[in-house]
């Protein structure tokens, strides 16, 4: 559905102009030729952004400004005028215009503007989307997020949480495999029982078997009195084995036969007792890869591997890196006595576009940080650590020497769109918001471009497909609202 654009303008000429260029870049445009025809207009139909002249009879284009700010605060308005002075710009500033440019007024001018204000409007409505969906009953306490990603996740935890059966969850540092392990315990009939975690790779090796098993008095050296390991401690609760790809050789032996005949034997003792407790393992290493390494039992692989949970890298989780910020700073500003509520559009953008290696360890951590720093109610860019106002998302690698294998800049922007949209996992939106430009002009650019390597089995015949070559190799490359057609780097600005 075309964006729905409200011009305003008391010159009827210049007003048609505009209309007829916000066409052209696939947006439906209406006039009107006074204030009080664009209130009549807004309260009988939707508009995503309104374009008003300052200067006109009646109501000025500042009046109305504030006018749609109390009835519609969610539209964004830009004034334009071919008077400016520092009063009006901070008048129109004042009375919540989104953006002031000054007559003559360019094609690159407005579609810059109206592009910008389009994507700081959508940014706004997913941060109110996902507070509602914050606020709203979440199906597994601790799992907090509604990406496909993470409804699988929810899905499985809740088909095997019932059950006995062995759980592993693979997934990178940080991405919230221990509380999946929770969820599992909590979610089964097991939940008023204990749940007991143990990383296997931050035990040193000669104590693992007595935290695990316990010990008998005498059995070393320290061992003053008997000692229940972690697996008695579970009873007929969850025991949970973190980094279980950490575990000793010698060790996981002894793991896979307690798992066979669930029966542990303390350090030191010579009876064997009975356990009841559920297991579920978890790794950030490809155990396959380990086994054939030889550092890692296939049989014990087996054994642990009964049913899989693939933990989602935050970075293939979508919007829901917002709802977690969200999540995290509910929690920290309640802890810290500070009144932030969110996030500006400008730091979720920047969420948006970060990678985040870390995972959510790394966006609590970096909210705790942000928080700590916080001197409004909302989180701003300034608020973030460095490393995340000053990340680059996209990088371009321009390889060869010879001439003849170098890419023209349309190829190059070709390329670099389609590879934006891939890692967005298709998500047409995202790629949009990562490359700085509206959903439409991506849109276009993606029906205008084939790929390179459709590029390259027709360009013999003299063009490209965003652009027109010329005798001397170079391209010319459109590129919508005055966005650059490439490049090196996305600095973020959500």
């Amino acid at each position: 559905m075309a964006l729905q654009i409200l011009v305003v303008e008391d010159e009827k000429d210049e007003g048609e102009v505009l209309c007829d260029l916000l066409a052209e870049h696939k947006y439906k445009a209406l006039y009107v030729d006074s204030a009080e025809a664009a209130l009549a207009a807004l309260s009988e139909g939707h508009f995503d952004v309104v374009i008003s002249d300052v200067n006109m009879p009646g109501l000025n284009g500042i009046q109305l400004c504030e006018r749609v700010r109390q009835v519609h605060p969610d539209v964004p308005v830009i004034l334009s005028t071919g008077a400016a002075t520092v009063a009006t710009a901070v008048a129109a500033l004042r009375a919540g215009a989104w953006d002031f440019i000054i007559k003559p007024i360019s094609s690159q001018m407005v579609m810059v503007a109206v592009g910008r204000a389009i994507e700081h409007h959508q940014v706004k409505m997913e941060l109110r989307r996902l507070r509602a969906a914050l606020a709203a009953t979440r199906p597994i306490e601790g799992i907090i997020g509604d990406s496909p990603a993470i409804k699988e996740v929810v899905d499985m935890v809740l088909r095997i949480a019932p059950s006995d059966a062995t759980a592993l969850i693979t997934g990178e540092s940080g991405t919230g495999k221990e509380l999946i392990a929770m969820a599992i315990h909590r979610e089964g009939p097991r939940a008023s029982e204990p749940f007991v975690a143990v990383n296997c790779g931050a035990v040193p090796s000669h104590l693992l078997e007595s935290e695990l098993f316990g010990h008998v008095k005498g059995a070393f050296t320290d061992a003053r009195r008997d000692r229940p390991g972690l697996f008695v401690q579970a009873g007929n609760g969850t025991i949970f084995l973190d980094e279980i790809g950490e575990m000793p050789m010698d060790m996981q032996v002894k793991l896979l036969r307690v798992l066979q005949e669930r029966k542990i034997r303390p350090v030191g003792g010579d009876e064997e007792r009975p356990i009841s407790a559920r297991v579920v393992c978890a790794t950030n290493r490809d155990l396959e890869s380990e086994i054939d390494a030889g550092r890692f039992r296939h049989d014990l692989y087996y054994r642990i591997n009964v049913v899989t949970i693939d933990a989602p890298p935050l970075r293939s989780r979508g919007g829901d890196v917002l709802l977690l910020a969200m999540h995290f700073i509910q929690r920290i500003a309640a802890r810290s006595g500070k009144q932030v509520t969110g996030l500006s559009v400008d730091a979720a953008r920047m969420f948006l576009e970060y990678d985040w290696p870390g995972n959510v360890r790394e966006l609590e951590n970096c909210l705790e940080h942000a928080v700590a720093m916080s001197r409004h109610n909302e989180i701003t860019p300034n608020d973030l650590p460095a490393k995340i106002r000053e990340h680059r998302t996209s990088r371009i690698v321009i390889e060869g020497n010879d001439p003849d294998e170098l890419m023209t800049l349309a190829q190059l922007e070709n390329r670099y769109v389609h590879r934006v949209l891939a890692a967005c996992g298709g998500n047409k939106t995202r790629a949009a918001k990562v490359l700085g430009i509206d959903r439409r002009s991506l849109y276009r650019r993606l029906e205008e471009t084939p790929t390179i390597e459709a590029q390259a089995n027709g360009g013999n015949n003299g063009s490209t497909g965003n652009g027109s070559s010329t005798g001397n190799g170079s391209s010319t490359a459109s590129t919508a609202g005055g966005t650059p057609p490439v490049s090196e780097s996305s600095a973020p600005s959500s």
